[in-house]
């Protein structure tokens, strides 16, 4: 099944040290997550004057469970409380972009 998460940062005075202290972590798990082919791409989420403010990510794992599991349990992110809210919907990645 293929996912769309978003994740929104926190919006008070510590959300972006909090995220630059996980970016790495954030980063390294990113790469694993598109090398075993569950990330199929991603993307900074920026405001109008370039600053991050959260994260876009469309993955693939077999359930919604999963995701929970071998993700979003250990993402830095979330460990991290950067994301302050995150949504998760169902999508369809177009063929020509499909695995």
């Amino acid at each position: 099944m293929q996912f769309i998460v978003t994740g929104y940062d926190g919006t008070d005075d510590k959300a972006l040290d909090r995220r630059m202290a996980a970016r790495q972590a954030h980063l390294a798990m990113a790469k694993e997550m598109h090398e075993s082919g569950h990330w199929l791409y991603a993307a900074a989420i920026l405001d109008q004057g370039g600053k991050m403010t959260g994260s876009m990510i469309v993955c693939e794992f077999e359930s919604r469970q999963a995701l929970d599991k071998e993700w979003l349990d250990k993402e830095p992110y979330v460990l991290g409380k950067v994301w302050e809210k995150i949504e998760i919907t169902g999508a369809k990645v177009a063929p020509f972009w499909d695995k």
